[in-house]
């Protein structure tokens, strides 16, 4: 059973499918956007890194430069709220990407 905060809280699986369809740029600049905007909340910051991951796999073996960039990007973020996360903010974290 799923937790109430695990539930989809924000847009961004849906604002990455719109800047796929501009490559590489419209995946940086929202990227960008994103993580500006959202990486002092927890829980959405959350999400972010959970879209990043399903769209790596998602264009997984059917456009590598797409994958490998949702990878390198699904890094940074998990890495940044790894390192800047504390006490509860990393339980969530850890629990839901886990």
């Amino acid at each position: 059973m799923a937790r109430e905060d695990e539930r989809v809280s924000t847009t961004f699986m849906m604002d990455f499918a719109i800047a796929d369809r501009f490559g590489v740029k419209g995946v940086k600049d929202t990227y960008k956007r994103a993580f500006d905007g959202w990486k002092g909340n927890y829980k959405y910051f959350t999400e972010l890194v959970m879209v990043l991951n399903h769209r790596c796999w998602m264009w997984n073996e059917k456009d590598n430069t797409l994958m490998e960039l949702y990878r390198d990007l699904y890094y940074k973020a998990r890495d940044y709220a790894l390192d800047n996360f504390k006490g509860e903010e990393l339980k969530f974290f850890l629990e839901v990407t886990d």
